[in-house]
């Protein structure tokens, strides 16, 4: 399932969107706040982000900077500025799309679920990862293994997902910590060799050997086939 964080100061607004989201089957958390939308998209990973610009504690266009920094979430900006250069700025900070209010109800849902799809790989059959031994489903978000599915914490499925994605490129220790755990971590290497090693008792045939978890001592780690 779809999980969206919507972020708007404006309770009615806020209302909307949660109503209609959760009528088609989306996941929803919210945020009324820079900071706590950066709290939110760290602790729950959402699919997507729908943020408003005129946020009370700074501006949204700072927000995607720092998601920017260590999230590839799609940002759909959802604001009452018209100008163009302030679309421009947002979409160059690292926005996927603007959506100006009042808006319409269905072309937003439209605009999200365009931003999703572009989030997902394009080549339908890199969508599932088959290896020797367990296969993932990044649609789905799931792991099969042995004819059954595989039961993942949130922060094994994040960590997983991140590998899976490079597609065989090494991930760095940094990088993986900030893009599972959030934008304050980056030195908790202990994180990773806790929650590798549990991968790896669940998904490799001998953890102790790993034919697809690899770690690159000093660097980080890799995802091979």
């Amino acid at each position: 399932m779809t999980r969206v964080l919507v972020v708007d100061d404006d309770p009615a607004i806020v209302r909307a969107l949660v109503i209609n989201l959760r009528a088609r089957q989306y996941e929803v958390d919210s945020a009324e706040d820079g900071a706590g939308a950066l709290r939110a998209a760290a602790a729950r990973h959402p699919d997507v982000v729908v943020l408003d610009l005129g946020l009370p504690d700074t501006d949204g266009v700072d927000v995607i900077r720092r998601l920017r920094e260590w999230s590839r979430v799609p940002i759909l900006v959802l604001s009452a500025r018209h100008a163009s250069a302030e679309k421009v700025q947002a979409l160059d900070a690292g926005a996927d799309d603007y959506v100006t209010k009042p808006f319409g109800m269905d072309e937003l849902l439209a605009r999200l679920r365009a931003a999703v799809r572009r989030a997902e790989p394009a080549d339908g059959g890199d969508v599932v990862v088959e290896t020797a031994t367990f296969t993932v489903d990044l649609a789905a978000k799931k792991v099969h293994r042995d004819g059954g599915d595989v039961r993942l914490t949130p922060t094994e499925w994040h960590l997983l997902e991140a590998l899976v994605r490079a597609g065989g490129r090494l991930v760095g220790q940094r990088q993986l910590l900030r893009e599972v755990w959030g934008p304050s971590y980056g030195t908790e290497t202990n994180y990773l060799r806790v929650y590798m090693a549990q991968l790896r008792r669940k998904l490799e045939t001998d953890p102790s050997r790993p034919r697809h978890l690899i770690t690159e001592p000093g660097m980080g780690y890799r995802f091979e086939k």
